[in-house]
């Protein structure tokens, strides 16, 4: 068994800290069959580099290092009407915003053009207040 060098562990903690949102790429673990695309939370880095995920399935399995891997995703954070929602990529939320502009109307479509302006300016907390 491989055990990375306490460089390479500091570095994964420090890329995947709890709370880190991640889509699984790879699992080379014969008895789980743990779909690629999955995604899930970050709960720790373990000193092996194992990244410790609660799977958004309900499974709580570690992506080892040099065997398994994931990607960190990017999340967006958006503010509408004070209500807080996170995102796991920036596509959805457009998606989403755009779909709530052509459904609305008036001050209610002003708010959500917001948000769609903050997202296309690239900007990780996006709002509806001016």
């Amino acid at each position: 068994m491989f055990f990375p060098s306490r460089d390479i562990v500091d570095s994964v903690k420090k890329e995947y800290p709890s709370g880190t949102r991640v889509e699984l790429v790879s699992m080379n673990d014969p008895y789980r069959d743990m779909p690629t695309g999955t995604r899930g939370t970050v709960d720790c880095v373990d000193d092996t580099g194992t990244i410790h995920v609660a799977w958004d399935n309900g499974c709580h399995l570690g992506v080892v290092y040099g065997e398994d891997s994931c990607r960190k995703l990017h999340t967006i954070k958006t503010i509408c009407y004070g209500k807080e929602e996170t995102w796991d990529c920036k596509e959805d939320a457009v998606a989403f915003f755009l779909q709530a502009v052509a459904g609305s109307e008036g001050a209610e479509c002003e708010r959500y053009k917001r948000i769609l302006a903050d997202l296309a300016m690239g900007m990780d907390i996006c709002t509806d207040e001016e």
